[in-house]
């Protein structure tokens, strides 16, 4: 049985490594030296007031609210695992984490959201303007591991680099467009396999992406590199769908913890697999009323709660923490036939079992 709280600690030892990392990519201050170094020897004067109050001031706060870093951390282990050589490739996790993190700062001004890890959202502090250039800046700046460690490595396995993470994120803004579209109300029905590729885009395609920049990098072949990234993408799936359970059950202390609203998604009208679920086994009363709350898009409390009971009156939680099992299940018998033994693997496997566990 999995300890949560020893896999809680475990992610946040990792955290420090991983911060000073990216730290060393992102500093606190805006100098000269970080700025010829990221953006080159200027022209004729960069303002270096502007940069700060741009890019790094929004960027260092979003950051320090938190995160659980599993993204890196998952870089990290199959790089172990695999037999990598983690201290020349270590820097490189720092590409699926800030794209990570510039996503959900697009994604909560696509949204219209009002907490992100328990404050307001970056738009609401600094402004759309600075909020969506701070989000396009955490998806590139990431590269600059790849511009200035290149020499370390022969040129095809940094095309093959370059590619992994040009894909995936072209895959997540699929997945994003994808979702935007059905919490608009704009489909009559959608098949649970249809929400699962998006969620395989939406949120998988960035775990794959870590797994398989570990392969890459690490010099192995693109068979192995399909592979993990294919288990990688089911983590983040079941990630997806627990974070969706937890959105809707969670309250009191842990709610403060989880740092989103109660029942967001209900406001944002998503289509989850809860709600898929209910749609397809409810009865026409409880349907309708489902998909108007949904569509209204509602700030009432009392009404988020309402959608919740319909949900939760057909078994909907229950049946997608089934398939969120399932789901991890399943890729970890593929990563037992692929990974051999030892103790990267044994850790690799207690954080994912972890994320679809977790309560925050």
């Amino acid at each position: 049985m999995i300890n949560r709280t020893k896999i809680e600690e475990y992610l946040e030892k990792q955290r420090p490594e991983i911060d000073k990392i990216i730290e060393k990519y992102l500093p606190k201050k805006a100098t000269k030296k970080w700025l010829d170094y990221t953006f080159g020897k200027s022209r004729y004067f960069y303002s270096q007031k502007a940069a700060q109050e741009v890019l790094i001031k929004p960027a260092q706060e979003f950051l320090s609210r938190g995160g659980k870093r599993w993204r890196p951390v998952l870089f990290l282990l199959i790089t172990q695992a695999i037999g990598g050589n983690l201290k020349k490739i270590k820097d490189f996790l720092i590409i699926p984490e800030l794209c990570h993190e510039g996503s959900i700062i697009i994604d909560d001004q696509e949204d219209d959201s009002e907490l992100r890890r328990g404050k307001p959202c970056l738009h609401r502090i600094f402004g759309t303007d600075v909020a969506i250039n701070a989000g396009n800046f955490f998806y590139f700046l990431p590269l600059i591991t790849l511009i200035k460690n290149k020499k370390k490595f022969k040129p095809e396995v940094i095309c093959r680099a370059y590619e992994t993470y040009i894909q995936e994120m072209i895959n997540i803004h699929l997945g994003q467009g994808t979702d935007i579209y059905w919490h608009k109300g704009k489909a009559k029905k959608i098949k649970e396999k249809e929400y699962l590729q998006m969620c395989a885009f939406k949120t998988g395609c960035l775990s794959r992406m870590a797994a398989k920049l570990a392969v890459v990098l690490s010099e192995k072949d693109n068979q192995l590199a399909e592979k993990v990234g294919q288990i990688a993408e089911a983590i983040g799936i079941a990630f997806q769908i627990q974070d969706d359970i937890l959105d809707i059950t969670l309250e009191g202390k842990e709610r403060a913890k989880f740092g989103k609203s109660f029942g967001n998604d209900i406001k944002e009208g998503k289509r989850t697999l809860m709600v898929i679920h209910t749609l397809e086994k409810a009865n026409q009363k409880d349907k309708k009323r489902l998909l108007e709350i949904l569509d209204k898009h509602t700030d009432d409390l009392e009404e988020r709660k309402e959608a919740i009971e319909i949900i939760k009156k057909y078994g909907s939680i229950e049946y997608a923490r089934k398939v969120a099992r399932e789901i991890i299940e399943k890729s970890w018998q593929e990563a037992e036939k692929l990974l051999p033994e030892s103790k990267a693997k044994e850790k690799l496997e207690d954080c994912v079992n972890y994320l679809i566990k977790r309560r925050i």
